[in-house]
This record gives structure tokens, C-alpha cells and sequence, in this order.
């Protein structure tokens, strides 16, 4: 391997202010040098040769990861895409903007010396930006991983100048250029509290000390036995029925009968369940998530047991909007989004396939095979003109993007219905993957969008596959799609500021 500049041009003239900075680096170099810290000598060098390529780094992500939890995973994803920003940043432009060389090591002891000496220029440390870089991202996801991170990043930056391979200013420089890594990642992809919706209109609902009044249903189906023993153990006077898929809807009608508050576990189609019944028999209503997604857990800002057991404990609630489609004789609800066209044709395939190959793979797979199919696009009179249509989307209150981000919903009382239609005509995959694109712009080519209340598609042909909330059906004819604006009370931990 050869530097990666060079490292032979002659240093600038003299300069007094640069003259005293520089001193003043060196002077700190041999203090640290001349410092003998308990252990030092044999764990700083170690830990130091192990944030080599970002290994050390990789293994805290894999194993904040493996709490599973969405929020250690967010935390573990975070703090790998900021320390790759921040490892590309010092790479392209920090290394070679300020060529420096190496600190002299005549000062450092033979025994904290690293065996294979660095021999790129020595302003920032890419380690310390690294570790920066990394414990900046965990924290903005998580405070307690951050916290439990943090000490082990200042470790090994401190390492750095201990083995004698940097300056102190080039560890503070690289520290820097790595929270500035992890910063500009937010601004590109937000973080979950960035997205959090306002906790308004704020419901009076009762405080369950224990749990008591709560009966929650969970769906085996979506592996939330975890989640259920945790919850018995934060509530132990609720009461917890564990359901196989069959018997969820069941469960949940008997439970309401005795139920002072309604709790679910599951994904989206089981909390939609749990929201039927909730809106008939009047009660409010404590989300679990426990599915793969839980879109409406998370724009919510339920995510673990913690937060549900907070807002239970303290009474703390907001009410939602809901929407309801109607065709014929056929009504529903929906929490999340109501679809016709391509995408109740990708779930009913993606379904098909998921319990063998997994729902990631299935869900590529059903994209694949119905992108590729021959068929023809639906048609419907949308304003009293007959449009062919690829895909007709409402969401229950408007979708947004933040930078780079998938769409979420800011604000689950809005009253609006976000409709969004990818036009008919040759080539749908590129039409729907340019609407995916355009995001919440109003107009393009390929798709429209509008904000409005109610909708009513007229000419649709009994039959036609229509999606909500991950759940498919068949329309019994033209079909009616509004809000009900606050219908439902439910659980969510509000800030701590009132």
C-alpha cells in the first residue's frame, strides 16, 4: 500500500498563529504520552487495531440489533449509514485537504505502540470520526444505546492519541467530521421522532393502574409472544388472550363485552379488526404493534410495550381519523390506506407465496409477476368522466416524504382522504415506480394526486379486487370512500412537556 498523498511536499512558511496551534498540539501529544492510565497500556491499543475498517462498529450494530426492537434496529441502521458518510467524507476530502504527517513517536512507549503503523496523513483521524460518526447516529435513534455507545467511541478516539498515531486536533477534527456525518444523515433521512404526529385532539381516557380493564387480544400469527409475556409483566392486572388467526375477530367481540378498554396485538389487518369493534361497542382502544409493518402503531408513536404501558398508566390518549369505503352492500374500515387496481392484485400474490419463501421475497416476487402479466387497466368515472386507471390510492390522512424517506403521515386528524391515482396507458411499471418517485407532488405525466373528504367511483365492475389495510376483497359494484372525522379514541404516550 502507498500513501495516499505526498507526503514529501515541503510544509508551508511560518506562521505565528499556525506556529502556537501547532506547539500547543504537540505539547498536549506528549502530555498524553507521558500519562500512564491504569490498563491503558494493554486495552486502548487493542481497542483501537479493532475499529480497523469499521469492524468494532459493525459488531455494536449487530448486537444493538439483535435486541429487536425497531427502535435498536433504526439506532444500529443509523450509526452504520453515518459512519459510511463519515468514513467517505474523511477519505475523499479530509486526508487530502491538510497534509500532515504523522506524530514523531520517540515520546510514546514501545508497549502502546500499534504494530502496523498508519501511513496515510495524519489530520482528521478517520477513526475518531468513525466513532463519532457512529455513536452521533445511535443516539439520535436511541438515547439509551447512544449512552451505552458513547463510551467506547470516546475510548477509542482517545486511543488514537494514546498509541501515538494522531495529534489531539486531528482526533477533535475527525470527532467533528463525524457528528457532522450523523447530522447530515437526518437531514436525509429523519428520525422517527422527527416524524412523530402531534399529539392532538388530546381524548380523556382512563388511567389503567396495572392494566386493570384491559383486555388485550394478540395474534399468534404474527409471532407476538414476546411482546404479550412483556406486557403481563409491565401490566399484571390485565387480562391477555392469545388468539390464532381464525379466532382473532372472535376473540376480540367477546372481549368487548367485558372490556373497559380494548387492546390488540398484531399487524395492521388485526389492529383494523380491533378498530371495527372498538367503533360498534364505543370503547377505546391500546395498540400493540406485533405484525411486520404496523404502519398505524408507528405513525401513532406506539412502538414497545414501554410506550403503550405509559399511556396506559397515565390515561394519556388522542382520537383519530378513520375511513370507510362502502360498495353495495359491502362496507369497511380502514386505519391506514384503501386501494384499487394493481396493488389488491400485488398483495393477493404476495400472500400466495409469503408462508413459503418469507414477505420480503414474496412481496418482490408479487411486484415481479403482476408487473409482467397481461392485463388492462381498471376503469372507473372519477368526477363524472371515465378515466382508466392503473391504481387508485387513500391514504387516511395525507402522506408525506421527509428527504429521502418513505412517505408517513404527519398528522392522524387531518379529516382529509390522501387520493392519489396512477393514470391508465403502456408501460404500468414505469407509470407506477415514476408516481412512487414523485411523492406528494400534485401533478405529472403518469399520476394526480388530491386532498379531499369523500370520493365516489362510479362504473366499477362488480368483482374488482379492492385492498385496505393489507386485507383484499372483492367490490360489489361502484363504490364510496370517506372519513369519519375523529371516530376513534385511542392509547398514545404524549410528550413529556404536556
Amino acid at each position: 500500500m502507498s500513501p495516499d498523498v505526498d507526503l514529501t511536499v515541503p510544509l508551508p512558511g511560518p506562521h505565528p498563529l499556525r506556529t502556537g496551534f501547532v506547539e500547543l498540539d504537540r505539547r498536549l501529544f506528549e502530555a498524553v504520552a507521558a500519562r500512564h492510565w491504569p490498563g491503558g497500556d494493554r486495552v486502548l491499543p487493542r481497542l483501537s487495531r479493532s475499529a480497523n475498517h469499521g469492524v468494532l462498529w459493525f459488531a455494536a450494530a449487530a448486537a444493538i440489533a439483535a435486541s429487536r426492537t425497531p427502535r435498536a434496529r433504526r439506532a444500529a441502521a443509523r450509526g452504520l449509514a453515518s459512519l459510511s458518510v463519515a468514513s467517505l467524507a474523511i477519505n475523499t476530502l479530509g486526508k487530502r485537504s491538510v497534509r500532515r504527517p504523522r506524530p514523531r513517536l520517540d515520546t510514546v512507549p514501545l508497549v502502546r505502540q500499534l504494530k502496523r503503523q498508519p501511513i496515510t496523513t495524519s489530520f482528521p483521524s478517520g477513526h475518531a470520526a468513525s466513532a463519532a460518526a457512529f455513536a452521533t447516529g445511535v443516539a439520535m435513534e436511541s438515547p439509551a444505546w447512544g449512552a451505552a455507545v458513547a463510551p467506547v467511541a470516546a475510548a477509542v478516539a482517545l486511543s488514537r492519541v494514546y498509541t501515538g498515531v494522531h495529534f489531539p486536533s486531528d482526533v477533535a477534527a475527525g470527532a467533528a467530521f463525524g457528528a457532522a456525518a450523523a447530522f447530515a444523515v437526518r437531514g436525509l433521512v429523519p428520525t422517527r421522532g422527527q416524524l412523530l404526529p402531534p399529539a392532538r385532539p388530546r381524548a380523556e381516557l382512563p388511567a389503567l393502574s396495572g392494566g386493570e380493564g384491559l383486555v388485550m387480544v394478540a395474534n399468534l400469527g404474527s409471532g407476538t409472544s414476546d411482546r404479550v409475556r412483556a406486557l403481563c409483566d409491565a401490566l399484571p392486572l390485565a387480562e391477555v388472550i392469545e388468539a390464532e388467526p381464525a379466532d382473532v375477530a372472535e376473540e376480540l367481540e367477546k372481549a368487548a363485552g367485558r372490556a373497559r378498554v380494548l387492546g390488540v396485538c398484531g399487524g395492521d389487518g388485526t389492529v383494523n379488526a380491533a378498530a371495527r369493534v372498538a367503533l360498534r361497542y364505543g370503547l377505546p382502544l391500546a395498540v400493540l404493534p406485533g405484525g411486520t409493518l404496523n404502519h398505524f402503531a408507528y405513525d401513532l408513536g406506539v412502538e414497545d410495550v414501554r410506550a403503550l404501558c405509559r399511556a396506559l398508566e397515565n390515561g394519556e390518549g388522542v382520537r383519530v381519523d378513520v375511513g370507510r369505503f362502502t360498495s353495495g352492500e359491502q362496507s369497511g374500515i380502514f386505519l391506514n390506506t384503501f386501494s384499487l387496481g394493481v396493488y389488491p392484485e400485488l398483495v393477493r400474490e404476495r400472500e400466495r407465496w409469503s408462508h413459503r419463501i418469507g414477505g420480503w421475497p414474496a412481496g418482490m416476487l408479487a411486484a415481479v409477476r403482476v408487473l409482467r402479466a397481461d392485463r388492462h387497466p381498471l376503469r372507473a368515472e372519477v368526477a363524472g368522466r371515465t378515466r382508466p386507471l392503473w391504481m387508485l390510492f387513500a391514504g387516511n390522512g395525507m402522506y408525506h416524504r421527509m428527504g429521502l424517506a418513505p412517505g408517513r403521515r404527519l398528522d392522524l386528524a387531518d379529516g382529509r382522504l390522501d387520493v392519489r391515482v396512477v393514470h391508465g396507458g403502456s408501460r404500468p411499471a414505469l407509470r407506477l415506480l415514476s408516481a412512487a418517485f414523485a411523492g406528494p407532488l400534485t401533478r405529472s405525466p403518469a399520476h394526480a394526486a388530491v386532498q379531499v373528504g369523500r370520493l365516489r367511483l362510479a362504473g366499477v365492475a362488480p368483482g374488482t379486487l379492492l385492498a385496505y389495510d393489507g386485507e383484499v376483497t372483492e367490490t360489489a359494484g361502484d363504490v364510496t370512500v370517506e372519513k369519519l372525522p375523529e371516530a376513534l379514541t385511542v392509547y398514545r404516550p404524549l410528550p413529556d412537556n404536556g
